[in-house]
């Protein structure tokens, strides 16, 4: 249940990501690159105040005229909720500028020395972006190429596995020696070889389905071999014989009687295969050959890590990997308890 509850809020979030986030992804300000996580503030020299506030930035020279932020102490930007920001379509269907939270601007501003008034609850970037908008964002990529993918593995699974135990003999064996031929090959080199075979001028949205497709023909096989297995004990049953007498074609008798007395396994298996999806879209973004900037996703926001020294100077660099390790851990523990939900021994217990 706790799984499934931090399931819940991380699809909340991709599905809502332009009302939580509040700034687009790709709203930059360079003066603000790597700004540590904005501390928020309710009290200072002035006093207590039950509203909370940050401070500005603003741009300065010090004593070697190098231009260097500093934070200016004697202003308060208030936080505010429901504002007003960045234009974005609301579950892709309305323009709206309502964000969840934000700051107020500053209204004063010296041409010389500007002042930034913005929130970076997680910090900031190389280019100035928010990173927990972008997180918003990227859960949007990361969150659903998982789902598309297991969707896929699922169709493919269920077509070959059942049509591989339910016929038996030559087709059996044709399908039984693809299958093998698949897992034979060792994965992650055949997805970087396979991603490799796309041209590398795609936009985002061909990449995204690029990655999808790749992941579904690395992950079919060893599914199928598990659902032919069930249907050749199920073809056995009494049921399917009487199917088979009145004169019901095949591909009714495994549409309507074989498959759906496979679904508790399948639905635990794509449970616990979502994961695999969403760390093998990370994996090639790191790598660089999955979604490109400036489209977000957990995984290319990582690629910053990959630099010790960006990673020993600014350590909130890792915090899209946190969300991918908690997505992972949520899933596997919903997978785990439908396992145990399902499972017939302990009905019959």
């Amino acid at each position: 249940m706790a799984g499934l509850i931090i399931l819940i809020v991380l699809y909340l979030v991709a599905i809502f990501a332009g009302f939580i986030a509040p700034y687009d992804y790709e709203d930059e300000v360079r003066d603000l690159q790597w700004s540590p996580p904005t501390a928020i503030h309710f009290s200072d020299a002035a006093g207590f105040s039950w509203r909370p506030f940050v401070y500005p930035t603003t741009m300065d020279f010090d004593e070697n005229f190098r231009l260097v932020r500093k934070t200016d102490t004697t202003r308060r930007c208030y936080l505010r909720f429901f504002v007003h920001g960045g234009t974005y379509k609301l579950l892709g269907l309305f323009n709206t500028n309502i964000r969840l939270f934000g700051v107020d601007p500053i209204v004063a501003t010296d041409s010389a020395n500007p002042y930034y008034s913005r929130i970076y609850l997680l910090g900031s970037d190389l280019s100035g972006r928010d990173i927990f908008s972008r997180i918003c964002y990227g859960a949007r990529v990361s969150m659903s190429i998982g789902l598309v993918g297991a969707a896929f593995v699922l169709v493919i699974g269920l077509a070959i596995g059942g049509a591989s135990g339910y016929f038996g003999g030559l087709t059996d064996d044709l399908l039984q020696r693809l299958c093998e031929m698949i897992m034979l090959l060792p994965s992650f080199y055949m997805l970087l070889m396979l991603r490799f075979v796309f041209p590398s001028n795609m936009d985002s949205v061909q990449v995204y389905f690029a990655v999808i497709l790749i992941l579904s023909l690395l992950g079919w096989a060893s599914f199928a071999r598990v659902i032919r297995g069930m249907v050749l004990s199920i073809r056995k049953e009494d049921y399917i014989q009487s199917a088979r007498a009145i004169g019901l074609s095949p591909a009714r008798i495994i549409g309507r009687h074989v498959i759906p007395n496979t679904m508790g396994y399948v639905i635990v298996a794509t449970t616990l295969r979502i994961p695999a999806y969403i760390l093998g879209e990370s994996a090639l973004s790191i790598l660089g050959l999955g979604i490109m900037e400036p489209t977000p996703s957990w995984g290319n926001m990582l690629q910053k890590a990959m630099d010790i020294t960006e990673l020993n100077q600014h350590p909130w660099v890792l915090w899209p990997g946190f969300f991918i390790f908690i997505a992972v851990i949520a899933f596997n523990l919903v997978g785990d308890g439908l396992r145990d939900a399902l499972d017939p021994r302990r009905l019959k217990a």
